[in-house]
C-alpha cells in the first residue's frame, strides 16, 4: 500500500484506494461512547453542543461532530482508519542542512536548547519577540531529527505563516522533500519526512511526528480551540518532542514557566540587535464617523499624507472588513496617485496581494488582523486605526507592532496607534514591548 495513510487517521471517503486487511491497518469508531461522555476520536470534542443528531442508514440515533465538521463529517457510525508510523525513510543527501547563515548569541543558545529538546522528547516554549529569528533557531534541531530518521512537522494556525515558512525551510533543506498542507492546497498529499501544515490538518494525523513544532500558538483559533490542541497532541508521538513558538504566550503559559512546569527559552531581543519599536498613541477623534462621512478632520489622515510624501511604505490595520472597505474608498479619493489595496482573510486574491506588497509593488496596504503575524516586509511603518477596538487584544497589538523594523538593514520603523480613547489592551501591549526592551538591555543584547 502507498504510504499516504502512514501516520494518518482518515475516514473511508478520504482513502484513495481500497484497503486490505493484511496491510496492518487499524480501525476505530469515530466516537468513543462511555458512561460519562461521548468523545469524537478525531478532535476530542465531548460536549453535547458539539454533536448534532441526523438521520442515517445505520440507525435512528446517529449523530455527527460539528467541532471538526470542516474536515469532513465524523458520525457515530463512522470508522477511522490508521496505519502506524514506522519511520522507514531513506538516507538523506548530505549536507541535510544547506543554510549557511549565522546565529546571534541568544539564537545560538536557543538553538542548542531546541536541539536537546528534540533529542530527549521534551516539551518546550520558545518565547521570542517578533523578529528574533525563530525559524533559524529551529534549523539545527530539525536537521538532527531528519538525520536520525525522525519525522518532523512544523505547524501553525495561519495559512499565511505556513506559506511564509515553506520557501524558507526548503531553502534551508534543499535536498529534503517537504509537504505543505492546508485547506486550499491544490497538490495531492504526499508522504514526506518533513511536513509544514496548518493546525487543522493535524486532525488527520495520529502519532505521526517525533518532533512537532507549533509556531504562533497564541494565534486565532489555536489558543481558544480545544479541538486543535487535542489534534496537536494526537499527531505527536507519545515520546515525541513538542516545541511551541510565540512572541506573546498566554498568561497560563507564563505562569507554567514561573512554576517550572514548562521549560522555556526566552529571547527578548531581535537578531539584529536593535530594540523593538515602541508604539506611539495618537488621539484621532471619532474615526468611524470620519471615514464614513468624509468631512471630519482626522489626524490619522495627516500622518498617512506625511508618510506618502516621505515615500515610506506602510501597513494600515483596521479592526473590521466593512470599515476597511469604507477607508479604502476614502483613500482612493485622497491619494489617487498611489498604489494600494485591501486584504482580508477570505479575500480570494489574498496570497497575490501579500506577495505584491512584499515585492514593493504597493505603496501601502490596508488589512485586518490577518497580517498581524507570519509575514515580513523589508522596510515598513505600521499604523493601527481604532486601536482601542476590542478586536485589538494585547497579543494582537504586540504582534502588529512587530511588523516594523524586522530587517537588519532597516531595524527601525514607526508604530502608531490611532485611537478614540486608550484601552487597557493598548497600554498592556506597550508595557510588554517596553519590558522586552528592558530585559534585552539588561542582558546586553541590544545596541540602543
Amino acid at each position: 500500500m502507498e504510504k499516504w495513510l502512514v501516520g494518518r487517521e482518515l475516514l473511508r471517503n478520504e482513502l484513495i484506494s481500497v484497503i486490505e486487511a493484511s496491510e496492518n491497518i487499524q480501525e476505530r469508531k469515530g466516537f468513543t461512547l462511555n458512561a460519562k461522555e461521548i468523545i469524537c476520536n478525531r478532535c476530542g470534542a465531548s460536549q453535547s453542543k458539539d454533536r448534532i443528531s441526523a438521520p442515517c442508514p445505520c440507525s435512528t440515533d446517529c449523530f455527527y461532530c460539528v467541532s471538526c465538521l470542516q474536515m469532513g463529517k465524523v458520525k457515530k457510525c463512522s470508522v477511522l482508519y490508521y496505519q502506524q508510523e514506522e519511520n522507514s525513510f531513506d538516507d538523506l543527501e548530505e549536507p541535510i542542512l544547506t543554510w549557511t547563515g549565522s546565529l546571534s548569541p541568544q539564537q545560538q543558545q536557543a538553538s542548542v536548547e531546541i536541539l536537546n529538546a528534540v533529542r530527549v522528547g521534551e516539551e518546550r516554549l520558545i518565547w521570542a519577540v517578533a523578529g528574533a529569528g525563530k525559524t533559524e533557531m529551529l534549523f539545527q534541531g530539525i536537521a538532527d531529527a531528519l538525520k536520525d530518521k525522525k519525522r518532523v512537522c512544523v505547524a501553525s494556525p495561519r495559512v499565511d505563516v505556513c506559506l511564509e515558512l515553506a520557501p524558507r525551510l526548503q531553502q534551508a533543506f534543499l535536498h529534503v522533500e517537504i509537504a505543505v498542507l492546508h485547506g486550499n492546497m491544490e497538490e495531492p498529499y504526499t508522504y514526506t519526512q518533513l511536513v509544514i501544515a496548518t493546525t487543522h490538518q493535524l486532525m488527520r494525523f495520529r502519532e505521526a511526528f517525533d518532533v512537532l513544532i507549533i509556531d504562533e500558538i497564541d494565534a486565532f483559533p489555536f489558543h481558544i480551540d480545544k479541538s486543535l490542541q487535542f489534534a496537536a497532541q494526537k499527531a505527536r508521538k507519545k515520546k515525541g518532542a513538542l516545541i511551541y513558538l510565540s512572541a506573546t504566550p498566554s498568561k497560563e503559559m507564563q505562569k507554567a514557566i514561573r512554576s517550572k512546569q514548562l521549560s522555556a527559552s526566552i529571547l527578548p531581543a531581535r537578531y539584529h540587535g536593535f530594540s523593538l519599536p515602541v508604539p506611539k498613541f495618537i488621539w484621532t477623534g471619532d474615526w468611524r464617523k470620519g471615514i464614513a462621512d468624509h468631512k471630519k478632520a482626522l489626524p490619522f489622515l495627516d500622518h498617512v499624507k506625511r508618510l506618502t510624501e516621505k515615500k515610506r511604505r506602510f501597513l494600515i490595520f483596521v479592526p473590521h472588513i466593512a470599515l476597511m472597505g469604507q477607508l479604502d474608498a476614502y483613500l482612493q479619493i485622497l491619494f489617487p496617485a498611489h498604489s494600494f489595496t485591501s486584504v482580508y482573510a477570505e479575500d480570494p486574491e489574498r496570497k497575490e496581494k501579500v506577495l505584491k506588497m512584499r515585492q514593493e509593488e504597493y505603496d501601502f496596504l490596508l488589512t485586518t488582523t490577518i497580517l498581524e503575524r507570519g509575514v515580513t516586509f523589508r522596510d515598513i511603518d505600521v499604523l493601527v486605526l481604532g486601536a482601542e477596538d476590542k478586536t485589538f487584544t494585547e497579543a494582537a497589538l504586540v504582534q502588529i507592532a512587530g511588523r516594523a523594523g524586522r530587517h537588519k538593514d532597516y531595524p527601525k520603523g514607526e508604530v502608531l496607534f490611532f485611537h478614540y480613547g486608550q484601552s487597557k489592551e493598548m497600554k498592556r501591549a506597550r508595557k510588554q514591548i517596553r519590558q522586552m526592551n528592558k530585559w534585552a538591555s539588561e542582558r546586553g543584547l541590544i545596541q540602543k
